[in-house]
């Protein structure tokens, strides 16, 4: 088969292809993970960027190629997480702007596009380094530019990139000391050459395997267990502890007072870190940063306008817990009496539930379902005698069940479906109760709220006689899906119909990363001139999927 272009509906099926084939393989990229800074989640913020980006691509209903490389560009920059994932934003964000205006790509759009988002990775980088997933990217994009000179067959092209970017891959090791020293590839560079394999699938029209462990992932070596990879170094040795990263939404009376330069405000960051990233438009500017004193370089973006999507974490925490490094002479801690083990997916929805009692909040939730061994994990990390654990989907309660019985402590799950369950339930928690009768308590709790979501669909579909188009809004009350609108607030209009009656008293919004100040003021608006009697409570949860979760009781 020969493919002389790519149209928009291409495209989108290759990132979308892309961004599964990186969710299968994210554990095994974070076990490369030495460089810069040996804190094995390299896969997980690549994943997690990848994810952003393929979720803005499933909202584009255009058959233009550039359309859907500009939506793609935006989704995986609003979402970068990590030194890995602000790469891969611009790599695609250069590659968006080298496929301007055109609605079909030939192999020589292709390879310019690649080529393209080089240029602009390598600007965005203060301090480009050799071996890493910039390098992996700048030999495939030249080789592609090389070859589209005599190949317009773009199925052949996309092989020879792949089979070029997996060449330096292996020759990543002889770039960057410290991954022969250890044994292993790139893992930036893996998980490029992961997104590019699923690009070529979907052009070849092949399947990719489901299950991770059926991949042959590039010259493991050594990384069979992610603390080999991260053992060469101590964590002592890690200079600048905590991974940073922010966004400034620029702001009129403060750019008047301090006019904003790109590089100036680089330079200046890079006197308090290493690991810089910074990439700017005419609105934001997104801040990644290895620093010792993250509010330092907070204090400086906040000239400019007002901080968002706020991230800090604490590197030699991270790299303590992979290699299992232990104070010989410490005491161990005893164990509290009392732990809530929880699972919620999204920055504000965690801070939301620790502030309830949540003694550890797994990362994970619809398409990301924690397994029995991190529930396992998470139960000895709360070191209490006992433990109740509310997984908050439906899905996740067999492997909490699971982990409970395998447990050295007294773990009893409460069957939480979903996050207002989990709140509702939390809420009514007693300390001087047994774990029994708390059990009971909670799980009465979680089981009166009812549950609203806001999510879009990613394929047609007809299901209780609604029909839902790809890329429209969802409704669902309490799992059932009960309004579908292209129109995210007619969606939202028509499910608080569904949900809210004349005996509810209460209705608790927990919006997502996808909506603004602007549009959750509007809805607070109409929630009060419409449902007078309730009672409204908002908070920022940064969840990914949903829109909107709404609690209502």
């Amino acid at each position: 088969m020969t493919v002389r272009t790519l149209d928009g509906k291409t495209f989108a099926q290759m990132v979308l292809s892309g961004a599964h084939h990186l969710t299968n393989n994210a554990k095994k990229i974070d076990a490369l993970n030495v460089f810069p800074v040996p804190d094995g989640d390299t896969g997980t913020n690549m994943n997690l960027s990848m994810t952003s980006g393929a979720k803005e691509v499933k909202k584009t209903q255009s058959d233009d190629a550039s359309v859907v490389a500009q939506a793609f560009a935006k989704g995986l920059l609003m979402g970068a997480r990590g030194n890995s994932g602000v790469i891969l934003s611009q790599l695609f964000r250069g590659f968006a702007k080298g496929i301007e205006k055109k609605q079909e790509l030939t192999a020589q759009d292709l390879a310019n596009a690649f080529d393209s988002g080089v240029t602009t990775a390598y600007k965005a980088v203060m301090k480009p380094v050799e071996g890493t997933i910039l390098t992996v990217a700048k030999d495939a994009a030249k080789l592609a530019v090389k070859e589209a000179k005599r190949e317009n067959d773009v199925i052949v092209l996309m092989e020879k990139v792949l089979r070029e970017a997996k060449a330096s891959l292996k020759r990543t090791p002889d770039l960057l000391p410290v991954l022969k020293e250890v044994g292993v590839v790139d893992s930036g560079g893996q998980g490029l050459v992961t997104i590019y394999e699923g690009f070529l699938a979907t052009l070849k029209g092949e399947e990719l395997p489901e299950d991770a462990s059926d991949v042959e992932m590039d010259d493991m070596v050594n990384a069979e267990h992610h603390k080999i990879a991260q053992d060469f170094m101590d964590t002592a040795d890690i200079k600048f502890g905590y991974c940073t990263e922010f966004m400034v939404k620029f702001e009129k009376d403060k750019m008047d007072e301090n006019p904003f330069s790109e590089e100036a405000f680089r330079n200046e960051l890079s006197e308090h870190g290493d690991s810089l990233l910074v990439v700017a438009d005419d609105e934001i500017v997104k801040v990644h940063v290895h620093a010792e004193y993250p509010g330092t370089v907070m204090t400086i973006g906040q000239r400019y306008g007002s901080l968002i999507n706020m991230k800090i974490e604490n590197m030699r925490e991270q790299h303590t817990s992979i290699v299992g490094e232990k104070d010989v002479n410490a005491t161990p801690k005893e164990k509290v009496e009392y732990a809530i083990v929880t699972v919620a997916m999204g920055k504000g929805l965690k801070t939301l539930l620790e502030s309830l009692g949540a003694t550890v909040v797994i990362e994970g939730g619809q398409t990301m379902n924690p397994s029995t061994q991190d529930i396992s994990d998470a139960i000895k990390e709360a070191n209490a005698k006992n433990i109740l654990i509310l997984p908050n989907n439906k899905n996740i309660i067999m492997a909490a069940e699971q982990a409970a019985k395998i447990a050295e402590e007294n773990v009893q799950v409460v069957p939480t479906k979903t996050i207002p369950q989990g709140i509702s339930a939390m809420l009514v928690f007693h300390p001087e109760a047994d774990i029994t009768e708390n059990k009971e308590t909670m799980d009465q709790a979680g089981s009166q709220v009812k549950t609203g979501q806001v999510t879009y669909a990613v394929r047609d579909t007809q299901i209780d006689g609604i029909t839902i188009e790809n890329g429209n809004f969802m409704g669902i009350a309490d799992g059932k899906i009960t309004a579908s609108h292209q129109d995210k607030v007619e969606t939202v209009k028509a499910l608080l119909a569904e949900l809210i009656t004349e005996d509810d008293e209460i209705l608790t919004i927990l919006y997502g990363e996808d909506v603004n100040e602007e549009e959750i003021g509007e809805l607070v608006d109409f929630v009060e001139a419409t449902y007078e009697d309730v009672e409204v409570e908002v908070h920022n949860g940064n969840q990914p999927i949903y829109s909107y979760i709404f609690s209502v009781e």
